[in-house]
């Protein structure tokens, strides 16, 4: 009877929508239906001692600041059956489904879905002592842990381990006592993570052993590590007190029993392969030396030992780095030896690649040589041959429909700062690359032909132990020119006095463009933040306005070798933040900002610089390039590519993202954000953006999608449905899709590599 009043309850919704929207509602309804079948009957092999552990939690009877019972699960040894979306468990319906024998099918469920979870008692009992001792360590010494079995029908039950706490210990008296004279002294000027007063805390006291070792052995002591640091407690349980000493033993020794620690100096450091002739190594001097962060006649220090195995471990052009260290007899000085294996400097390789551009077809190729280690100094260079093809469809009126692409591509790679002025300092404590580029790039298409010519300097360094980095584009020349227009396009767009003309007659016209670029990233896993600023055509403007280096043609431009230069400045600013979840579910949060204004010699951005949005990594609810600007609609259809563009983009996105079963991870999604003109364009109308009018400008979507992660790398498949469309013009177009969903209409599929942001 449940379920043929759902059945009713769905047929209704679909008269009602006028839609196909409500298969989808209906699918998840069969879905969940199976899996609770299916999960009643996952408990039928089990014995008669057996029940299937069901949910598990994990809850506290006092109010502690410093107690996280989200963060106390991780101390549950068996925890139920997977949920998608955290709610239904189809992979043990999965697995309820195969049958006893060992055919195919049967394998193929089991090995899809998840078996039944069977309560264990002991895992039950370690839980309850794993939970006990994680209290004690966070000074709730009294502390208790219980677990409650609340059992269900059909073999089940819930395991609910109830936390005792307790009133918690604070560290009075607290003392040290270091045996050592000279340590003592060292340690005296250092900030201590222990204090009188604190809540005793077995965590903060293991991490103040890692750090005094630290410590030390940045300061020479090359033998010195955390067993030498020690702690004694009482614990009166009247006062709730702990009193706490440190103490720091002397260094041991066989011959002479307890001494002082020593610290070790850097004698010499020589270099070697590690093959017959061990002092070959294909790097120059020089180079070995700068990456060398141990110097000879200093004190030994970990952190310089860490350091020098990082960077040597970013050249390219080494494959494996071991550094040993001898005692000279009777002293306290060491031999440092750097072994260094280098890779193959050469490699060739070949990649296909299958194309997909707005729905038409095709297929590319690429040949790429890459030398290592070019001068000796783990520089890359690589050569790359690219070429394209794809099949265009709806175009009338063109002698063919196929697109051919042809680039060669080349890149230099310095593993260090070349600019001139920078000390050796800043040099070694900046982990830099600098890199030189040209490209060459050509597009024939049916409706004109293309051509690209490209060259840049560009930096990229990240200070030492850090999770930003910085890039800084010196300089980066694009001219952009067109050797061939079809007659059939120059008639019907860009000589044509109606419609999108503006724009498009811009961006078909022969360009130079001249800019430099800072961006900023940060990224500490669970916060990541991208900046970028970029500003183009100044140097080139003053040049032609002041010193009388360029000319204006009829339409006002300035010209520079006789190309017309563009002239902008732009900003990105986008940030991800995982809010909630953890390793095998997160719930994420994406803001997502850019703003180009074109000025001086530019009315018109260019149409790379220019943003749009729908698509795979924006609101998924429209296909690629189909949303905005604000509340444009395009009228012909034809060439929406460039008047569905604009100056300014906003993407606001909120993503759930589940682990579902072996390596497939779900999505549900909320996507809102649009793109605005600053400007107001006539062929562009409805699209600049106001203030007062940026909340009816916004475009919103849902969806859900299914994401196979191989680790290295993600495929992903996304269904967006379009929410509120501010592009309306009529009811049958609809401006609450919401309310009135049609998925002929509403409904937009994407299929991409890796996540969306």
């Amino acid at each position: 009877m449940k379920i043929r009043g759902e059945k009713r309850q769905w047929l209704c919704h679909r008269q009602r929508a006028k839609g196909v929207l409500s298969y989808i509602f209906f699918y998840l309804f069969l879905t969940s239906a199976i899996s609770l079948f299916t999960g009643c009957s996952a408990t039928r092999d089990l014995g008669d001692d057996e029940l299937m552990l069901d949910k598990v939690k994990v809850v506290a009877d006092g109010k502690y600041k410093d107690i996280s019972t989200s963060q106390l699960k991780s101390y549950v040894r068996q925890k139920g059956n997977a949920r998608w979306f955290s709610t239904v468990k189809i992979p043990l319906g999965v697995y309820a489904m195969a049958g006893k024998d060992s055919s195919w099918i049967n394998r193929t469920l089991r090995q899809m879905g998840e078996a039944p979870v069977v309560h264990d008692t002991l895992l039950a009992r370690q839980t309850c002592e794993d939970l006990q001792m994680a209290l004690q360590n966070k000074g709730y010494l009294d502390a208790e842990v219980e677990l409650y079995v609340d059992y269900k029908k059909k073999k089940k039950m819930d395991a609910i381990y109830v936390l005792h706490p307790g009133q918690p210990y604070f560290v009075t008296p607290y003392s040290t006592q270091i045996q050592d004279s000279v340590i003592a002294g060292l340690l005296a000027g250092r900030q201590s993570l222990l204090k009188e007063g604190m809540q005793f805390n077995a965590e903060t006291m293991a991490s103040e052993r890692s750090q005094i070792s630290s410590y030390l052995q940045d300061r020479g002591y090359f033998r010195f590590h955390k067993e030498y640091v020690t702690y004694r407690a009482w614990k009166d349980a009247q006062k709730h007190t702990v009193a706490l000493t440190q103490m720091l033993h002397p260094f041991q020794t066989k011959e002479n029993g307890d001494t002082l620690h020593s610290q070790y100096y850097i004698r010499n450091i020589t270099y070697g392969s590690g093959a017959a002739d061990d002092s070959v190594i294909h790097l120059r001097q020089h180079v070995l030396e700068e990456n060398t962060f141990l110097r000879a006649g200093e004190l030994y220090s970990a952190s310089d030992l860490q350091n020098t195995y990082n960077r040597f471990g970013r050249l390219s052009a080494v494959r494996y780095t071991n550094i040993s260290f001898n005692q000279v007899p009777d002293t306290t000085l060491l031999d440092a030896h750097i072994q260094i294996q280098t890779n193959k400097p050469s490699t060739i390789s070949f990649q296909p690649e299958g194309t997909n551009t707005a729905g038409d077809f095709g297929a590319a190729a690429s040949l790429t040589y890459q030398n290592r280690n070019l001068f000796k100094g783990s520089e890359t260079f690589s050569i790359q041959l690219r070429g394209a093809y794809e099949a265009i469809r709806g175009l009338e009126g063109y002698k063919n429909q196929d697109y051919f692409e042809y680039s060669v591509e080349s890149r230099l790679s310095f593993p260090r700062f070349i600019f001139p002025f920078l000390s050796s300092d800043i040099r070694r404590r900046i982990t830099a690359t600098s890199e030189v580029s040209l490209l060459y790039d050509s597009q024939d298409r049916p409706e004109f032909h293309r051509r690209v010519l490209s060259a840049g300097w560009h930096y990229k360094w990240r200070p030492e132990n850090r999770h930003d980095n910085y890039t800084f584009d010196l300089v980066d020349l694009n001219y952009v020119f067109m050797p061939w227009v079809s007659e059939t396009f120059k008639r019907e767009y860009l000589d044509n006095t109606t419609g999108s003309n503006a724009i498009l007659r811009y961006n078909y016209e022969n360009l130079f463009i001249m800019r430099m670029g800072l961006g900023y990233n940060y990224n500490n896993g669970k916060l990541a933040l991208r900046t970028h600023l970029e500003t183009a055509g100044n140097l080139l403007d003053f040049y032609a306005r002041t010193l009388g280096g360029g000319y204006s043609n009829a339409l006002g431009q300035y010209k520079v070798f006789d190309i017309a230069y563009a002239q902008y400045v732009k900003a990105d600013f986008d940030i991800v933040k995982q809010i909630a979840g953890g390793k095998n579910d997160q719930l994420v949060v994406h803001l997502g900002f850019g703003i180009a204004y074109p000025y001086g010699n530019s009315q018109v951005l260019p149409f790379e610089k220019r943003y749009f949005s729908g698509g795979a990594n924006s609101v998924r609810g429209w296909s690629v390039r189909s949303l905005g600007p604000g509340r444009y609609k395009d009228q012909d259809g034809k060439i929406n590519f460039i008047t569905q563009t604009g100056d300014m983009k906003l993407d606001l996105n909120l993503e759930y993202r589940p682990h579902l079963f072996w390596k497939f991870n779900g999505a549900l999604f909320i996507d809102a954000g649009n793109i605005w003109t600053l400007r107001n364009y006539e062929e562009q109308a409805g699209g600049r953006f106001t203030f007062s009018g940026l909340l009816d400008d916004m475009a919103v979507s849902y969806g859900m999608g299914l994401r196979l992660n191989f680790d290295y790398f993600i495929l992903r498949f996304d269904l967006g449905m379009k929410a509120i469309n501010p592009a309306y013009e009529t009811e049958d177009e609809a401006h609450y899709p919401l309310i009135h969903p049609r998925l002929s209409r509403d409904l937009a599929f994407h299929f991409a590599v890796g996540l969306p942001f």
